[in-house]
């Protein structure tokens, strides 16, 4: 696999060198041959311009001089037929006291006509030649790797590190696609070093890769090593039907909407499973109301709200519910982009005073860098959740993951 990479990266490395250079090439060769065009059509604007009052200068000339040359023709005939014809000679006088010989157009002088030449700065090649050796560089390893990749219900935790002790990040740029794409997607930029990628298709294998960009600089160093990974745990989606609440296409993003039905909107299944962690982000937020609440339970029946048994959930007010009663222990009111997240561990599995199973799980529920820890205790053992949520206002907007 490493002697893949090594060989794999090389020929992927030489191929874009060659074509970086090719590119290169191809456009310098149209910019100079576009510079030298122009300064061609410039040299003959300027000859154009210039010869023209020459040229009619000469042609005065010319004419002068074919003018006189026949009026000589004329006098000499004029002369050698003076004994019999003196009206000859008359006309002669006459004609040539007419045409002015002794009148010339001004020439001007070589000093007052223009002497082109080419002003080349000998110079530009040595900075090019100064450029060309600084160009691109090649990277025996990036300075951040991804570190992990975990599947979560229809999305992947993606979380990276830096690999160089010496580069200092400013931001990173994660990209993904699906193995079969041809293209990476831009899915996140920030200084954080991990992030979930929703919109995942289980059992789908995708790619992905970070690059930094470093303190005060802008451009983005090499790629990551692609690391491929797929998530087989079906996404968690929000039932539909209930007048109450709007879903997006995905159904991943519940809003309360303006009906006056109000209660609990629960999950589509009971998808959250011990051991995972289930994340909601409130996206917008609506007037609090005291019965409101997100969280878990084991089983769906309509009530109005999520304060009861079987069911643990936090109000909007930060308050804590566990089987329909409250703890001393709160979290923050929730906010516009607070994040709740549920984590859950079995810890036994025994018999209630009837002789039925129990359990008991330890729960921790997390919001704006504070957490509560608790044991929840259940008269009947489950695999797995069902999530909900309920809001008597219209505006929240939850989305779950």
């Amino acid at each position: 696999m490493a002697i893949f990479q090594i060989k794999e990266s090389a020929a992927q490395t030489c191929h874009a060198l060659r074509q970086h250079f090719v590119d290169l090439k191809t456009a310098i060769t149209k910019l100079l041959d576009e510079r030298q065009e122009t300064l061609l059509q410039e040299v003959s604007a300027i000859e154009q311009e210039n010869i023209k009052p020459l040229d009619d200068c000469q042609k005065l000339l010319e004419q002068g001089v074919n003018t006189a040359d026949d009026l000589l023709k004329e006098g000499e005939m004029a002369v050698s037929g003076i004994a019999g014809n003196n009206e000859n000679l008359y006309n002669f006088t006459n004609k040539a006291l007419h045409n002015q010989l002794d009148s010339l157009p001004e020439v001007p002088s070589l000093v007052e006509v223009p002497c082109l030449s080419a002003q080349l700065d000998e110079i530009f090649l040595c900075v090019v030649r100064d450029h060309i050796c600084k160009l691109g560089s090649v990277a025996s390893r990036p300075p951040v790797q991804i570190e992990e990749l975990i599947e979560r219900p229809g999305a992947i935790l993606v979380k990276w590190c830096k690999c160089d002790d010496d580069f200092v990040a400013q931001d990173y740029r994660l990209q993904y696609r699906k193995n079969t794409a041809s293209h990476f997607e831009d899915v996140y930029v920030g200084s954080e070093s991990e992030f979930i990628v929703l919109q995942i298709d289980p059992n789908v294998d995708y790619q992905f890769r970070v690059c930094a960009r470093g303190d005060g600089r802008q451009e983005w160093s090499p790629w990551s090593v692609l690391q491929t990974s797929r998530t087989t745990l079906v996404p968690h989606e929000w039932s539909t039907g209930y007048d109450g609440y709007s879903l997006s296409s995905r159904r991943n993003i519940a809003l309360r909407n303006d009906s006056v039905s109000h209660g609990v909107l629960y999950s589509k299944a009971a998808t959250y499973l011990s051991g995972q962690t289930l994340t909601f982000r409130v996206e917008t937020v609506g007037q609090m109301d005291k019965h409101d609440g997100i969280g878990v339970c084991v089983e769906q029946f309509d009530c109005e709200s999520l304060q009861r048994d079987k069911a643990v959930c936090v109000s909007t007010s930060g308050a804590v519910y566990v089987n329909g009663k409250e703890m001393t222990n709160q979290l923050p009111p929730v906010s516009p982009g607070s994040t709740i997240t549920f984590d859950m561990e079995i810890m036994t599995l025994g018999q209630t005073n009837n002789e039925g199973p129990s359990q008991k799980r330890r729960v921790t529920i997390s919001s704006s860098n504070r957490e509560v820890v608790f044991d929840w205790l259940l008269e009947q053992s489950c695999d797995s959740l069902y999530f909900g949520c309920s809001f008597v206002h219209p505006g929240w907007k939850v989305l779950v993951f």
